[in-house]
């Protein structure tokens, strides 16, 4: 592994990079699929060049402008990347034609529609000219060479060029400034030895103006990159998917932390803008979004195994009020039997809203009720924002008193901490690019411990987020806090709602660590849990970057109690996905507003099915815990977290593979069905994994819901009755109570009897439901643990458990075993799909009573196998 050079900013200055992708030869068009990949790409926030992205298609079209230069009419609308993207400027011809672009004006597009760009680059706007080219060991190395300068301020003259074909499906192109070091991502990639013998891709060079020509061996789809012109949330993901016309996909990751915007247009184009650092891409060429996947996070780190417990229920709001009524809701949940496994508070636990504090008047019961919660299997998050109280009487409060002794707080230009505030008012920001600051941050989190045993942290604000834009004294001038171009972030300013571009840290200036701030935050609080808990960490971060994955999950922020915001968020955890952050889910039932009854059932049905499963709320409004609705509604909540329950060993090892190659556990209907062009924009249902396919109902008033089932045999969850789908719109039953679930064919499930925790399901007997195929085939597989230790996978304590059926024979097949399987035993089979009422079956060459019903399944009960024991049966 090799770690960034890391290097401070002196002035901003610029480069810019188009591509153009994915299109087979000689015409044909590719695809951003669907819609919710191209906006999981807008959270990308911050970068230091243009780098436009875009399919060759064949286009035609009208032009307007009869008067415009011909080598301007030569460019069709949907190829037309803006030459003056400022906003808040009414762009002339005049102005334009001074930075030597085309200027043709457009019909005012359709409502919701973004328009034709008036000023475009042209054909032969200024670019750059590759003058050497030699080979290396790992690629090449060449010179990029600017001979006429266009109108960027400080426009770089030379570059370099280094490519490395580090793996057969993985190009690595890297673009820096050939005559001064500039800032890169302190992020450890790989680092290969040798060059790949055998890679599944062609590249091709124009010299003048330079170009990249990437070939896809197989199917002759080429991807073009050429040197040319052409609201910052809660993260950055500079990383896209791409669908090809054929069914292939491929991925560019741009490893960049500045300050960027994107841009979506017809061409199919994608816009990245970015004002720091270099051009570091990698490019994934899959062939499917699944390998693709696993390929981005080869570069970008596997993710961690979380805790159990972390796939169990979570519970909280903002504005319990205290210890008690957070207890009362606890007591209320168990009453009922409902699932829970962990209970949360928000910043009204804290003392003036300090971190590492406790309100001593309402939340003085606070450590009474997580022994509680420990002594009944579950488990207590408590909330964390990185600003740090600066207002307190000095030796009142250690946190800050010792983090100014030790200057672990970003400082402004003058060397003084930049002070910004938050909710305890003024505050200081931790500056955790800094060894030290790690250390401080465990020590805080080693003294509150002592008193309040917790399990698990809640990062929010780690934008960070500022209530004040910049600081209190605002920001200085200068370019790095007002840069000759801002991209399209909250407020047209890099300090709007947080600090100041130009404030220091130990590694950099801020204006290139801003999108860094969660991320490194969320390393240092992962550190101290281990060393606190020795267990595996449990982190919830709302703001990530590249890599985030291996250290923390992610909530997708504050939403609405609406049936939009739900419906949203299945793009949005599908998005996260993508990004190597499985363990991911949005606020159920929605943060703010008041939510109805109808709403949050609807709406637990589909949390139940996020991968990280938490209702939380507001202060000031109604509460929205299962036991707050009426009879009929709590209950179709606890059946629906009780058969989330039941899938928990199926989820569990869904995880393990992620953490180990890098699969989804989420999934978009594309990745597992991309040849099936009908799957690429849906974004009403997903999968977990290859197998489970999740419908849920997400407008109100209905008792049916239409949803894709893609071609094969696919069987009810519940009932075990079939669909044979040609690949089609289906209308499905959707009582209030009821989330449709579908099992795909040829898949093995392992479920459990489930209880209300993990820790009590655990100890139940498993249930194997088996899926036949239409050749009567199915495979599936279990992996097990402790469910909390570190590294179990690594050190060897786990056990793995391959299911196959062929020829009306089941059998389990232990391929690694540890004492925790001991523990548990196989319950009962039921086989989806049996064609024929059998005569017999025998378990391992013993005759077993079963029953058989209409729908084709089977079922033998009482099998009371040890899951450390492999085994057959057979049905006759």
């Amino acid at each position: 592994m090799k770690s960034y050079q890391k290097l401070t900013t002196t002035h901003p200055s610029a480069c810019w990079v188009e591509e153009e992708g994915a299109a087979p030869l000689p015409s044909g068009h590719g695809k951003l699929a669907p819609w919710w990949v191209g906006s999981g790409l807008l959270v990308a926030a911050v970068l230091l060049s243009t780098i436009t992205v875009w399919v060759l298609r064949q286009v035609s079209g009208g032009w307007l402008g009869p008067m415009a230069p011909p080598k301007c009419l030569l460019v069709p609308e949907s190829h037309r990347f803006d030459c003056y993207p400022e906003r808040r400027v009414v762009v002339t011809q005049e102005l334009c034609e001074s930075r030597g672009c085309c200027f043709i004006q457009s019909p005012p597009p359709a409502q919701g529609k973004q328009g034709v760009p008036w000023c475009f680059y042209p054909p032969d706007f200024p670019s750059y000219t590759l003058e050497s080219l030699n080979q290396t060991a790992l690629g090449m190395v060449g010179v990029l060479v600017r001979r006429e300068k266009a109108y960027y301020p400080r426009d770089i003259k030379k570059l370099r060029l280094d490519v490395e074909f580090e793996t057969d499906t993985r190009l690595h192109i890297k673009i820096t400034d050939a005559a001064n070091p500039r800032y890169e991502v302190p992020l450890d990639v790989p680092r290969v030895m040798k060059r790949a013998e055998n890679p599944i891709y062609n590249l091709n060079f124009s010299w003048d103006p330079f170009g990249v020509l990437l070939q896809r061996k197989a199917t002759g789809t080429v991807l073009h990159f050429s040197l040319q012109e052409s609201f910052n949330l809660y993260g950055a993901h500079p990383f896209y998917l791409l669908m090809e016309e054929d069914g292939n996909a491929h991925g560019v990751f741009l490893l960049n932390s500045n300050a960027m915007e994107v841009v979506l247009q017809p061409a199919p184009g994608l816009t990245w803008r970015t004002i720091g650092g270099v051009l570091d891409f990698y490019i994934f060429l899959g062939p499917d979004p699944n390998m693709v996947i696993q390929q981005y996070q080869q570069v970008i780190g596997f993710p961690a195994m979380p805790p159990i417990w972390a796939l169990g229920f979570h519970l909280c709001r903002w504005g319990y009020g205290s210890s008690n009524e957070t207890w009362q809701t606890v007591r209320a949940m168990r009453n009922y039997q409902i699932p829970q496994d962990a209970q949360w508070n928000d910043i009204d636990y804290m003392d003036g809203y300090r971190d590492f504090t406790l309100d001593s008047q309402k939340f003085t019961s606070l450590p009474s009720l997580v022994e509680d919660l420990h002594k009944h299997g579950q488990r207590y998050v408590m909330i964390l924002d990185p600003g740090i109280s600066s207002t307190s009487p000095h030796g009142s409060y250690w946190p800050f008193d010792e983090g100014l002794r030790r200057g672990l707080f970003l400082n402004t230009t003058k060397g003084q901490p930049l002070i910004g505030q938050v909710w305890p008012g003024f505050t200081a920001f931790p500056d955790f690019s800094n060894p030290d600051t790690h250390q401080w941050w465990l020590e805080n989190l080693q003294h509150f411990y002592a008193h309040v045993p917790f399990d698990g942290l809640w990062i929010d604000m780690n934008e960070p987020s500022n209530f004040m834009d910049g600081s209190e004294d605002g920001c200085p001038p200068g370019e790095l806090d007002s840069p000759p171009y801002t991209p399209a972030v909250l407020g047209d300013s890099l300090s709007a709602k947080t600090v100041c571009a130009s404030a220091e840290q130990k590694v950099s200036v801020h204006y290139n660590l801003h999108n860094l701030y969660g991320l490194m935050e969320t390393k240092a609080t992962a550190s101290a849990l281990v060393k606190i808990r020795g267990k595996r960490p449990f982190i919830i971060s709302r703001s990530t970057f590249p890599s985030q994955g291996r250290y923390s999950g992610h909530w997708l922020g504050d939403n609405r109690s609406q049936w939009k915001d739900m419906y949203y968020s299945i793009s949005g955890v599908l998005s996260f996905s993508l990004f190597g952050i499985p363990l991911v889910g949005a606020d159920i039932c929605g943060f703010s507003g008041s939510t109805s009854e109808e709403l949050c059932t609807r709406w637990m049905q589909l949390g139940a099915f996020y991968p990280f499963a938490r209702n939380h709320n507001t202060q000031n409004e109604k509460a929205q815990d299962p036991t707050a609705f009426s009879p009929a509604a709590r209950t179709a909540m606890k059946d629906v977290l009780l058969t989330r329950y039941s899938l928990l060993p199926f989820l569990y090892t869904l995880f393990h593979r992620a953490h180990l190659q890098g699969d989804t556990v989420a999934r978009p209907l594309f990745f597992e069905f991309p040849g099936d062009v009908a799957t690429w924009e849906v974004d009403r249902q997903f999968l977990w994994g290859r197998s489970l396919l999740v419908t849920p109902v997400l407008e109100p008033g209905v008792d049916s819901v239409t949803g894709y089932v893609p071609r094969g045999m696919w069987y009810d969850f519940y009932t075990g009755s079939s669909v044979n789908s040609s690949g089609e719109m289906l209308k499905m039953s959707a009582p209030l109570e009821h989330l449709n679930l579908h099992i795909r064919e040829g898949s093995v499930l392992p479920t459990q009897r489930p209880g209300t925790t993990t820790e009590v399901t655990r100890g139940n007997p498993l249930r194997l439901i088996v899926a036949l195929s239409s050749d009567a085939t199915a495979w599936g597989d279990l992996f097990w643990d402790d469910g909390e230790s570190l590294d179990t996978f690594e050190k060897g304590s786990y056990s793995y458990v391959m299911f196959n059926v062929t020829q009306n024979i089941f059998t389990s097949t232990i391929l690694h075993a540890s004492a925790e399987a001991t523990k548990v035993t196989v319950g009962t089979l039921s086989i989806f799909g049996v064609q024929k009422p059998p005569s017999k079956v025998l378990l391992n060459g013993q005759e077993k009573p079963f029953s058989y019903l209409g729908n084709q399944v089977l079922t033998v009960s009482d099998l009371g196998m040890s899951l450390s024991q492999g085994f057959s049966l057979q049905w006759l």
